[in-house]
């Protein structure tokens, strides 16, 4: 299979502030259809927040989103990679961790994009699905020797 570089694979991420609320990062993701955002602090990455973050952390708890800060609720200890992490590895560091985002980052400091587990899986099978390819057509050749 191919050793797809994950920078190829990921998507803009979304940035908030940690000062933002719930509510705000919540309505900044939702146009992008992201489930996790970064969180950016004098260009600098200092936090995520994910759709279980607000479900765990705010909405468990009875915390109300619109005055809950990011900061108070987001997940500190970020694992980030650089665009040049295969697919492969991000998929190992994600079953590992137990997460489903992976901010990228070339310094882990600046945010350049984001990858979910449904990326990284889609990707997988894409790749997949041409190994499988080549090996029938492979296997269906009628040539000399074959």
């Amino acid at each position: 299979m191919a050793n797809l570089k994950i920078g190829k694979a990921s998507r803009p991420a979304v940035c908030v502030a940690p000062s933002d609320s719930v509510l705000a990062a919540v309505r900044a993701s939702i146009p992008e259809k992201v489930g996790a955002v970064a969180v950016v602090h004098q260009g600098k990455l200092v936090g995520i927040l994910s759709e279980r973050d607000v479900m765990f952390k705010v909405i468990a708890h009875g915390k109300d989103p619109a005055t809950t800060p990011v900061e108070e609720v987001m997940t500190k200890k970020v694992i980030t990679v650089t665009p040049d992490t295969p697919v492969e590895e991000c998929m190992r560091i994600m079953l590992e961790r137990h997460i489903r985002h992976l901010p990228i980052s070339p310094d882990g400091h600046t945010v350049t994009g984001m990858v979910s587990l449904r990326t990284v899986l889609q990707h997988l099978v894409e790749e997949l699905k041409d190994y499988l390819h080549h090996m029938e057509s492979f296997l269906n050749a009628d040539s000399p020797g074959g």
